[in-house]
């Protein structure tokens, strides 16, 4: 997400990155200045992303065609799947490194067109595609596109908005060339659903970018903003109905929720027992990010005051936080992890969010050299004061480099480069980024080759090359409504058949929700399975996986929301999933339900677990 001169990559420079060494000997590239690194690691890095993705990442055989992988690594995490979010963020680096001139890369782009044509309509824990959409949400598939019918956190309302962006940055270039006949019948149909999508469940509560929240999450509803304003905009070009863009303003109301006079509170809308300092809030500016935007606007943009009081908190905590960061003075960078409370992996340093603090101040210079001036208020004068500790509130004006501007702007750029310095310190002889970093000593862990990581090290790069996307149109959006109103747009959505997904249909489905009480041991889980197709035809590996979201000590609550046809005959019953490879319990009793006929309400059906119960196998 950074850099100052144009680089254009050949997709071919570098064969396969293997993981990282496991010896801290092997660390760093030797006698190198910053921008050699850069320009080096940035071909390194664009290479580990298209090993990820199929049919030919030769770090992920058996995916299919336009299927982002996650990571390669399969065992202790296990992340050989494809994410919706992760997949969009990826491919809308591949689409701007594109643009920017890496003709090689658009094989990738449809591939993916297709492939997540098909995904939309499959049938998933989530919900179906059809009739309301209620499938898109779903986070994580098998790599061939099918599927995942594991205990997540589900659903995840980032990923269709996510999609809806990458897409309409590419249908946008297209536009340019005189492609719209394409881009109106092959690409809108997919945007369209997804922006459906996001107008009819925007205001509903999701689980976060972690996958560990279920509330309300800024990155999620700043990325839900985005997509509904550049989604107006394509609408309009293509002479199109933008089902759902009317939500808008609603969305850009809601938003402004998460400031909390001192930072911006990542999730809200739920107890998580956090303070909401947390890297999400920095993710979402750069996924955001309008060279043409002004730093006042609501949107939250990087060089927002807001965002940039929020960004010292947010590093501050940080520094605070890891061993490796001791020592390191206000001013400089840090490693960045996801939020001080983090234990997974023992709550560590990511690359990516590292390296998305470079991004975050490399654009907000970039725009602020858009806009000829600075301003400095109270809100972001902390932030300006470690690094220029002389400045005042006021106006800096663009003029010559003996003025304040270019020395602030400068100062803001060294402490962008600082970030990527870190990263650099820690990134293994080879190149290759894993997902974490240790908290004490700086060794890559987690997941290896994880192609977030890579597609964020590639839009740094772009950004410190002065490679800017196009305007999605912010300064056009409407303004802040004076009183927000929790509104939704019922979605419209077909399948995308000139792109490739099969002709679906649906006949008329009654929603079912399915509560049992059933006390469990960390590390268990509940699930629906039955005699139809969307409880699994009684094969457990393909039924439906039932949520503890609302789960109590004084109620044990499992639940499910299922679209059942109209009418239909339903044999069923619930089975526990045990950890330490125990065998599967089922309940001891036959349940059975009619659903009711079309046109009907939803029905609720709540049971008591009957049967033998299980316990841990202590692994």
């Amino acid at each position: 997400m950074q850099r100052c001169l144009s680089l254009v990559l050949s997709a071919s420079l570098v064969s396969n990155v293997v993981a990282a060494p496991s010896s801290s000997s092997a660390w760093n590239f030797a006698k190198r200045d910053l921008a050699s690194f850069i320009a080096e690691e940035r071909v390194v890095a664009l290479q580990g992303a298209l090993n990820n993705i199929g049919p030919n990442g030769s770090a992920v055989p058996g995916a299919g065609a336009g299927f982002v992988v996650a990571s390669p690594s399969k065992a202790n995490p296990n992340y050989f799947y494809t994410w919706s979010r992760d997949s969009a963020l990826t491919l809308k680096m591949i689409i701007d490194d594109y643009i920017f001139g890496n003709t090689a890369l658009q094989v990738y782009i449809k591939d993916y067109i297709h492939a997540q044509a098909v995904l939309q309509t499959v049938t998933n824990p989530s919900g179906p595609f059809l009739p309301n959409g209620a499938g898109l949400g779903e986070p994580k598939y098998q790599v061939d596109g099918t599927r995942f019918n594991g205990a997540w956190g589900r659903p995840q309302r980032d990923g269709p908005a996510l999609r809806a962006t990458a897409l309409m940055t590419y249908s946008n270039y297209l536009l340019q060339s005189g492609q719209s006949t394409y881009v109106k019948t092959v690409i809108w149909p997919i945007i369209s659903n997804d922006l459906s999508y996001v107008g009819q469940y925007w205001n509903q509560t999701g689980f976060d970018l972690w996958e560990e929240i279920n509330g309300s999450s800024f990155f999620t509803l700043q990325n839900q903003y985005r997509a509904l304003v550049e989604g107006t905009q394509l609408a309009e070009d293509l002479g199109v109905t933008c089902t759902g863009c009317d939500q808008a303003p609603e969305v850009l109301c809601f938003l402004q929720s998460f400031w909390n006079g001192e930072y911006l509170d990542a999730n809200i809308n739920v107890d998580d027992g956090r303070t909401g300092i947390d890297g999400n809030t920095i993710l979402g500016p750069i996924q955001v990010f309008d060279i043409d935007a002004y730093c006042d606007s609501p949107t939250f943009q990087p060089c927002n005051s807001k965002s940039l009081a929020n960004f010292k908190v947010l590093i501050d905590t940080m520094r605070e936080t890891y061993a490796i960061n001791q020592n390191i003075s206000k001013g400089q960078g840090v490693a960045v992890g996801r939020y001080a409370e983090d234990v997974y992996m023992g709550g560590n340093p990511w690359y990516l969010i590292t390296l998305a603090a470079a991004e975050f101040l490399y654009d907000a210079v970039a725009q602020w050299k858009a806009q000829r001036n600075l301003v400095v208020d109270s809100t972001s004068l902390p932030f300006f004061q470690d690094l220029y500790p002389n400045i005042t509130a006021q106006q800096y004006n663009s003029s010559n480099a003996n003025l304040p501007f270019a020395k602030i702007t400068d100062a803001v750029t060294a402490y962008a480069d600082s970030f990527v310095a870190v990263a650099e310190k820690y990134t293994p002889a080879n190149g290759s980024l894993a997902e974490q970093l240790d908290r004490a000593t700086g060794t890559p862990l987690s997941a290896i080759d994880l192609t977030w990581s890579y597609a964020s090290f590639v839009t740094m790069a772009q950004r410190r090359a002065a490679q800017y996307p196009a305007s999605w149109g912010s300064r056009n959006a409407a303004p802040v409504p004076a009183t927000c109103a929790g509104t939704s747009t019922p979605g419209v959505y077909a399948p995308a058949t000139a792109a490739g997904a099969p002709n679906v249909t649906t006949s008329c489905t009654v929603p079912v929700l399915f509560e049992v009480n059933a006390t469990t041991y960390y590390g268990e889980n509940v699930y629906l399975v039955g005699n139809t197709t969307d409880l699994g035809a009684w094969d457990l590996s393909n039924s439906q996986p039932m949520s503890a979201a609302n789960y109590t000590s004084t109620r044990p609550l499992w639940y499910a929301s299922v679209a059942m046809t109209a009418g239909e005959m339903v044999d069923f019953k619930f089975a526990r999933e045990e950890d330490c490879a125990q065998a599967s319990i089922y309940e001891s009793v036959n349940r059975t339900l009619t659903v009711p006929a079309c046109g009907a309400e939803g029905i609720v059906v709540d049971a008591a677990w009957t049967g033998a119960v299980g316990t841990s196998g202590g692994c």
